[in-house]
């Protein structure tokens, strides 16, 4: 049954916080029990999970389920269980000498019930992963799936809902308008993983609750052929990154950067390499669907509005058929193309030429923020300039996409492509409050300077003070 509104959603947030209220901070062997149970729920359904995502994308690669759901998810709790107990503890500070010898410390303790709104691209691993962290913080949390992945949902619901009661842990099914009333509750932190223009109308609902967010958003991310790249090894890197999935995950790259005369060794080489990556070709079940209808209009949209400009493309793999796209390049398409200016999320990637690092740089620096950028170089030189001039969520270097599995890396945004981090220590300290306490011992020397004032006390000022 699908929530519908505020009134359906607030008894569930209200039956959570109170549930909050009696054990308002769980131990660390009740923690490592959640995520037990949270790791034993997701091992026992992975073909479920398998063929969820599989009927939700009308065709996905079984190889990048079992990697970038269940793998990532697993390796998250394990990783969160083994270093939990760390986390917890109080985080010592200094105290200055004129109020030793107290003691000040960071107290972390759980915030209360958290919203978690998840995307369609990754369906388990962007919404268990939040979980994770949330559980290992000591909350609880409410868990809102994409109406675009139903049978993902239904599963996560079933699930969630086995391991966990639903004061706990609770799924909300619903379509957009749940969406909107879902963020517009007053949870005590509210993660947002999508677009960024949606993570916009998160943002407005929860500031009229002073609702704290994590926004994990998008953007175009760039991959930048340094000086000295290996261009077989960057070109197999860049195309496994931007067609796992089908493209459609927010830190594939979404243009390339390549030395004006390396640009066509570029091409040739991404395309010997999409066709080793998926020799049975777009329509193999290696290869991944777009994930509705619409997605896939758009994406042909972008496609035609490069070929009607009279830009050259290039498809590896040909055209596919139904909703499954061939990878296709743009080559140095005008700035202005949409492919260009709005994030991709498909297997369109422009390929633009540069004459010096500074320059690429510099066309880097001059848009948005973005949420990776991957960087090729075997030169240290060019990846000193490239990590100290360039500001991104991540940067990854001679790769793609593998700075999302380490778990002791946090992962966010910056500026545009999002705010806010988890994963690892990170993702436990969104999810707490990391409360500020200092305690005076057998001695307080704060007494000294309590009125009424003497001569004594202003000597010790100017002292302190230094003048």
């Amino acid at each position: 049954m699908s929530a519908t509104s505020a009134t359906d959603l607030t008894p569930k947030l209200d039956a959570q916080r109170q549930a909050f209220r009696a054990l308002p901070n769980p131990t660390s062997e009740k923690r490592k029990d959640d995520l037990k149970r949270l790791l034993t729920a997701v091992l026992n359904h992975q073909e479920q999970i398998v063929s969820a995502i599989n009927d939700d994308f009308g065709g996905r690669s079984r190889q990048e389920t079992v990697l970038t759901e269940i793998y990532t998810t697993v390796s998250a709790i394990r990783y969160a269980r083994a270093n939990l107990a760390g986390w917890m503890r109080p985080r010592r500070r200094k105290v200055p000498l004129t109020l030793q010898p107290g003691e000040a410390w960071l107290q972390p303790q759980p915030l209360g019930v958290i919203g978690i709104i998840a995307p369609w691209n990754f369906p388990v691993n962007l919404a268990l992963v939040p979980l994770v962290a949330a559980l290992a913080a000591g909350n609880r949390a409410l868990l809102k799936p994409s109406e675009y992945t139903p049978a993902t949902g239904e599963l996560l619901r079933r699930l969630l809902g086995g391991a966990f009661a639903e004061d706990q842990v609770a799924v909300i099914p619903g379509d957009a308008a749940v969406g909107r009333e879902f963020a517009s509750l007053p949870f005590d932190h509210l993660l947002f993983t999508g677009s960024t223009s949606v993570g916009r109308e998160v943002m407005k609902a929860a500031a009229a609750n002073l609702t704290p967010v994590t926004l994990e958003l998008g953007g175009k991310s760039p991959a930048l052929i340094g000086p000295g790249a290996n261009m077989k090894t960057a070109a197999e890197s860049i195309a496994n990154g931007k067609l796992t999935n089908a493209g459609q995950i927010c830190i594939a790259p979404d243009y390339v950067l390549a030395p004006r005369n390396e640009m066509r060794r570029f091409v040739d080489q991404f395309t010997a390499a999409a066709r080793r990556l998926y020799p049975g070709g777009a329509v193999s079940d290696e290869y991944t669907s777009i994930i509705n209808d619409r997605h896939r209009h758009r994406l042909d949209r972008c496609i035609k509005e490069a070929q009607e400009r009279g830009i050259e493309t290039v498809a590896p793999l040909g055209e596919g058929t139904g909703r499954k796209l061939g990878p296709v390049l743009l080559i140095d398409p005008p700035e202005d193309l949409a492919s260009m200016q709005d994030e991709i999320f498909g297997p369109i990637l422009p390929v633009k030429p540069y004459d010096t690092l500074d320059q690429a740089i510099e066309f880097i620096n001059l848009r948005p923020r973005p949420l990776a950028l991957y960087l090729f170089t075997g030169d240290r030189r060019a990846e000193r300039q490239v990590t100290a001039r360039t500001i991104s969520g991540s940067l990854c270097i001679n790769d793609t996409l593998t700075q999302f599995a380490v778990e002791d890396l946090p992962f966010g945004g910056v500026g545009p492509s999002g705010m806010g981090r988890y994963h690892g220590q990170e993702g436990f300290d969104t999810f707490s409050y990391l409360k500020p306490v200092f305690r005076t011992r057998w001695f307080n020397p704060a007494v000294l300077f309590r009125p009424p004032a003497t001569e004594f006390q202003r000597r010790i000022a100017r002292l302190l003070i230094g003048k």
